[in-house]
């Protein structure tokens, strides 16, 4: 590890000029990368004052360290999506374990302002491009300087649109790492922005290469988005690390009392079993599936239950309507804090998407002891063990057997549940997420001390 040598210092005091700082040091077996990142800044603004002032924060820093983290989002709260979820469960656990957070986002409207440790843009919405979606419509000079004078040791990019941007160009002028990570697979959401499913790929591929060529760094949160990466030829680093969540508020779930009246409100009977499906309601969910799964189950006491709201839900009612009459239930989008309830209303979690990087309502559902049936696909692996803690299926036939299963043996039921409880707290806390985040933060400064030695 870097650090100015007392040596340096008092050279440069003494003689009232900027010497090569690199002219002595020393290398220590500690972890003080903020020693590193100071030390940059130091070489990076070349004032006789700054450099003494950074050669000195330097030294102090040897004895502890804060890191400072500038996390950007299009999305936070209190809007509800996976990008969210996962954001403020790393801003969550990074405070835990003591750095300093600071977050730049969208507001919901044209007014900017600074709430806490939060600052929110100006903003309009253009959910005709992408669902939800916003883009900056404020100046936003002086909040950026704001936040570069605050200087952060790493830039942590969450979306790949307005913030992006911004987020460049705050590491750019804070001369610290960019980190980014790549929460969505924009090809298969080919049919809002192109009418041509070949050609929207093909943007995807050729955005994605584009944006992500400007960071040092890419976390992705399974080795299915990595693998989709490096087919885009992306040559920016990636690592793999699975956003993690606040689990303990899903086990507790809900009194008997408790889930006996939210299933009477919604129509659901005590000899009723609920197939759950929780999240957005949108084409590339692959919810048709589900409904045509379900309509094969001739069971009167099975219900499918679906919690949440999207662009596709009209359609969806239409055909359950049609076709299913009271047995499919719309619940509607539910506030974060109410989730845990509803997840203690299902039987079995189910879901056929095959678009998802890595599905947190998945875990989420994990948490709470439900037993899961999904479709096969890349993101669930490391997440279902299938027949050790979940189920998954690939076809019609092997769906309705392998609910038949689940439906008939209650002893099967609770056996997954428990397993897959146990699957999620061991690897997905939102703790063992920061960590893991701040070992990939500390590996990047870690690398640039390296190179200013290198380049000395």
């Amino acid at each position: 590890m870097l650090v100015p040598s007392a040596e340096t210092d008092q050279r440069t005091a003494d003689e009232g000029e900027e010497k090569n700082p690199l002219a002595s040091v020393h290398f220590l077996n500690a972890p003080e990368y903020g020693v590193l990142t100071a030390y940059s800044k130091y070489l990076s603004r070349r004032s006789k004052d700054g450099g003494l002032y950074y050669a000195k924060k330097g030294l102090a820093l040897k004895e502890e360290f804060v890191m400072k983290i500038l996390i950007t989002t299009d999305w936070y709260k209190p809007a509800v999506n996976g990008v969210v979820t996962s954001v403020v469960s790393l801003v969550d656990g990074l405070a835990a374990e003591g750095a300093e957070v600071r977050i730049l986002t969208l507001s919901s409207d044209l007014h900017s302002y600074t709430k806490g440790n939060v600052t929110y843009l100006g903003s309009v919405g253009v959910g005709r491009i992408y669902p939800n979606a916003r883009l900056k419509a404020a100046p936003s000079s002086r909040y950026v300087q704001e936040l570069v004078k605050w200087c952060p040791d790493i830039v942590h990019s969450q979306c790949e649109f307005s913030t992006f941007f911004l987020a460049r160009k705050s590491a750019e002028a804070c001369r610290c790492p960019l980190v980014h990570t790549y929460h969505t697979v924009y090809e298969n959401f080919t049919h809002y922005f192109s009418p041509n499913v070949r050609f929207g790929k093909y943007m995807a591929a050729a955005f994605s290469k584009k944006i992500l060529s400007g960071t040092n760094l890419v976390i992705v949160p399974t080795g299915k988005v990595k693998d989709i990466l490096c087919g885009y030829g992306v040559r920016t680093p990636v690592t793999v690390i699975p956003s993690g969540l606040e689990l303990n508020r899903f086990e507790a779930g809900i009194s008997p009392g408790e889930r006996t009246a939210l299933r009477k409100k919604l129509g659901i009977e005590e000899t009723d079993k609920v197939l759950l499906y929780l999240g957005r309601l949108a084409k590339e969910k692959n919810i048709d599936e589900l409904l045509s799964l379900f309509a094969r189950q001739k069971n009167p006491q099975l219900k499918l239950l679906l919690v949440g709201d999207g662009p596709y839900r009209e359609e969806l009612e239409r055909r359950a309507e049609s076709y299913y009459g009271t047995r499919v239930i719309f619940a509607g989008m539910v506030a974060p804090g109410e989730v845990a309830r509803y997840y203690a209303l299902g039987d079995i979690f189910i879901s056929a998407s095959q678009s998802e990087t890595q599905g947190l309502t998945y875990i989420e559902a994990m948490a709470a002891g439900l037993p899961l049936l999904c479709r096969e696909d890349p993101c669930l692996s490391g997440v279902i063990e299938d027949g050790g803690n979940g189920l998954t299926y690939s076809d019609e036939k092997e769906f309705s057997v392998k609910l038949c299963s689940l439906l008939t043996d209650s002893d099967f039921r609770r056996k997954l549940g428990s397993a897959a409880r146990e699957t999620v707290f061991c690897g997905f806390s939102s703790a063992g997420f920061a960590e893991r985040v701040l070992r990939a933060y500390r590996s990047l400064l870690s690398d640039a001390g390296k190179e200013l030695v290198n380049a000395a």
